[in-house]
This record gives C-alpha cells, structure tokens and sequence, in this order.
C-alpha cells in the first residue's frame, strides 16, 4: 500500500513540475511517506495540528499566494510549531519561480498577538533559540529571512510585539482602520529579537520607533499611516481583499525590474557603507534590466501604452 501512494505521489511530482512550490510540498510528502490528494496542492496546504485544525492555511491565487496564521482561540499568538510553519512556507514562497507576491495576515480578525506566552511561561527551560542569526530563524519564524519578492502584510486587530515584527517583514502593510499596533511585550520583559529594534527605526525614524519600542503604547491605524507605519487604510474587513488587489496589480509589471528596484532600495537602506556604494550596487544590478526588459518596455510605450501615466 505504502508504495502504491508513493507511486502515485511521484507521478503527482510529475504532473505539478513546472511549480518549484507545488514541488517543494510534493517532495516533504514523498520524503515522509504519507498521501495527500492532488487538489491539496493546487490551491493550498496546511498541516494539522493535534487538535486536526491548520495552525497556518496557504492559498495560492494566480501569481499571488497568502499565508495565513490560523490560531484565532489566542489571537494568532505564534507558538514554535506554527513559527516552524510560517518559515517553512514563505521559504516555499521564495523558492517558487512561478508566484510573484505573497499576503500575510491571520484568520479570525486579528493578525498576530505575538509570541505565545503561555507556552514561553510552561516551558520547564529557557526556549533553546538560535543566537547566531545567520544560521537559524528567530522565534517568530520567518522573521530573519530577507525574500527577494514582495511580501504584504494584511492588518487587522491587534498586530502587536512579535506580531509587529511580524508585520515589519513586510515591504508594505495594509492596515485596518480599528487596527492596534505596539509593543505590548514591554510590558512583560520580553525583548525584541525578530528584528523590530532593526526595522522600525528604518521604517519610521529613530525618534519615532523610540517613543513605541520604550513606550509599548498602542498606535493606532491613522498615526501608523502618519508615521509610515502602515501604508494604506482601509475599513475593518477589507484588509485581505486590497493587500490581495495590491499584489496582483505587483505582480503584473516586469519582475525582474521591480525585483532589482527592491533589492536596491533594501541594500541602501541596510547594507551599504556609503552612497557610493549604494549607487554603485543600483547601477550593477540595473544595467542587466535594461538590456532585459527596459528596451520592450520602451518599445511598448512608444506605440502608445501607458501615455498620460496609465497603468491599464
């Protein structure tokens, strides 16, 4: 028996080649020997917890997928396996050649509240965490990785500690308009260490991350999206739907422009050492571009599309 589903598990590897992300979950089945249908893997995948319940459900939706933490009975408090889970699909997500943009957010009206603390507060020891941040992930999960596509996170309710962080990874983050954001750890010694002291001075200025990361007050949906903290806000349920819209329409230009375009910016804000090097970084990876998609995109616009600033 265990070799017919293996069998047929290989010719599914097969029929679903083209996607590395179908391929990358064809593969871990294979490897472990259990058996999953085919629809399983042409629209989403989520794993069980003990409980029978996906503690993250992935969908994916043309060239976009979402990821989804799916543990609303704590408001999405991330515990280590669904730390482990989230990692292990926007490492798919990454790995996939064929999805141009992913959509974070957490089911039931909440995005994350953070760390699960009581699963931190009945462990018997300290949590065995990886120090050396280039060799393991952080407690979150995927909170020390650095994608090269964009990621959007959809904010509702509380986005709040490593939640924040969370939301931080994102390139942009939409925001419901009775969303609350903040440090709320602050409160309870509990650090930042998934890269919230790193981003949110990027993101929003020294002074600003100062008065959140000292204050843990809440911030809410307006004064995010005045400090840069959110970048769109929408009414309460709306969140997905336009975080979606907005990765599609992404999704649609030139990737390998955009792609260089972003990791540019990334690289100026985070890994250059002067401007020299950071124009010097643009110019590499933009010349490469030009000869690749520049010279059709102009060609394009030249017989007429896209005059007077149309995106359509």
């Amino acid at each position: 028996m265990a070799v017919a589903k293996t069998k047929c598990l290989r010719r599914l590897f097969s029929r679903h080649s083209s996607s590395q992300y179908v391929r990358f979950h064809l593969r871990k089945v294979i490897n472990q020997g259990s058996f999953v249908s085919s629809a399983h893997f042409c629209t989403s995948s989520a794993k069980e917890t003990a409980g029978g319940r996906p503690v993250v459900v992935v969908e994916r939706k043309g060239p976009v997928v979402s990821v989804a933490i799916n543990r609303p009975e704590v408001r999405n408090a991330v515990n280590q396996a669904t730390a482990a889970r989230l990692l292990e699909e926007l490492r798919a997500f990454e790995e996939d050649g064929s999805i141009c943009a992913a959509v974070l957010h957490g089911m039931g009206g909440n995005f994350c509240a953070g760390y699960d603390l009581k699963e931190l507060a009945h462990h018997s020891a300290s949590p065995q965490l990886e120090q050396d941040v280039t060799r393991g992930p952080g407690p979150m999960g995927p909170s020390r990785l650095m994608l090269s596509k964009p990621l959007i996170a959809a904010v509702s309710g509380y986005a709040v500690a490593g939640g924040m962080e969370l939301a931080l990874l994102a390139d942009m983050r939409v925001v419901e308009e009775s969303a609350v954001m903040g440090v709320f750890c602050r409160r309870f010694g509990v650090p930042l260490i998934d890269g919230g002291t790193v981003r949110l001075p990027k993101l929003i200025g020294l002074s600003r991350a100062l008065d959140l990361i000292l204050t843990g007050r809440p911030i809410g949906a307006q004064e995010a999206l005045a400090y840069g903290l959110a970048n769109r806000v929408v009414p309460d349920g709306q969140a997905l739907q336009v975080a979606m819209e907005l990765a599609d329409q992404i999704s649609g230009f030139p990737q390998q422009c955009l792609r260089a375009d972003r990791s540019s910016a990334y690289h100026a804000a985070f890994d250059a050492n002067s401007f020299t090097e950071a124009m010097q970084y643009e110019i590499d990876h933009g010349l490469p571009v030009v000869r690749a998609e520049s010279v059709a995109g102009a060609t394009r616009f030249s017989s007429g599309v896209g005059r007077g600033g149309k995106f359509s």
